[in-house]
């Protein structure tokens, strides 16, 4: 592969960076908040890949030409296998592999992260939080900060092995290779026939109720249901 090919699958790359970049799949790879990185890298590539191909197109003196030369009259040429890096390119152009669910997260444990600080929640009622939020006050807070309120949970459901329905979100530090989920049990009026990765929104009160994650032995916290419907899954179906 010569530069010249070289510099088109750099343009090809960086272009898919900013495709994605600029529309709402870079959300099944990253965090929301790394979309000016992304922006910014694909700028770069498709400026370096510009700038090569212009210095290996401009007009030269056929004498300059001469780097890959064997001496015998002829240039080597490179393994065409080469062009196969292309391939993830277009499949980042073409193919939109859907948000991790239910399959992935019943295959790792819950991934809550102890801490110390509960600000009150926001006026309203009832008030949308986090399901990361409200498992992380249920269990680290005792439900302190919960207590008296109804909150608003969104989330997917997923089977856990005693085949009961959790609430789930998959949470991501930087990118979806370091996916974990977060899992609320459900507790009160809780409908039957809820399917995997079915998506809906739960208005509900803090319970003491909780149980063990089968995986890591995590804790799971549970919310008593007052109301539950099904909704669409939300552009950004992961968790920070």
């Amino acid at each position: 592969m010569n530069r010249q090919a070289q510099a088109v699958v750099l343009l090809l790359v960086g272009g898919a960076i900013l495709r994605a970049s600029f529309t709402d799949l870079y959300l099944r790879y990253v965090k929301e908040g790394l979309r000016p990185f992304l922006i910014a890298a694909g700028v770069l590539l498709v400026a370096a890949a510009v700038a090569t191909l212009w210095y290996e197109l401009r007009p030269r003196k056929a004498a300059a030409v001469a780097d890959h030369d064997d001496g015998h009259g002829h240039s080597h040429r490179e393994p065409a296998v080469a062009w196969l890096l292309v391939l993830p390119v277009f499949a980042l152009l073409l193919v939109a592999p859907p948000a991790l669910g239910s399959y992935a997260a019943n295959r790792a444990g819950t991934a809550l992260q102890e801490t110390s600080d509960f600000p009150p929640l926001p006026a309203g009622d009832p008030v949308k939080v986090g399901l990361v939020d409200y498992a992380t006050r249920a269990v680290y807070d005792e439900g302190k900060s919960l207590d008296g309120r109804r909150v608003v949970l969104t989330g997917f459901i997923l089977i856990g092995d005693d085949k009961a329905p959790y609430l789930a979100r998959m949470t991501l530090s930087c990118c979806a290779a370091d996916a974990r989920p977060v899992k609320v049990g459900l507790d009160g009026s809780v409908p039957s026939g809820l399917a995997a990765d079915t998506w809906i929104e739960i208005v509900g009160r803090y319970t003491t109720k909780s149980t063990k994650d089968e995986v890591n032995g995590g804790v799971i916290p549970y919310i008593e249901i007052e109301e539950l419907r099904r909704i669409d899954a939300p552009t950004n179906q992961y968790e920070s």
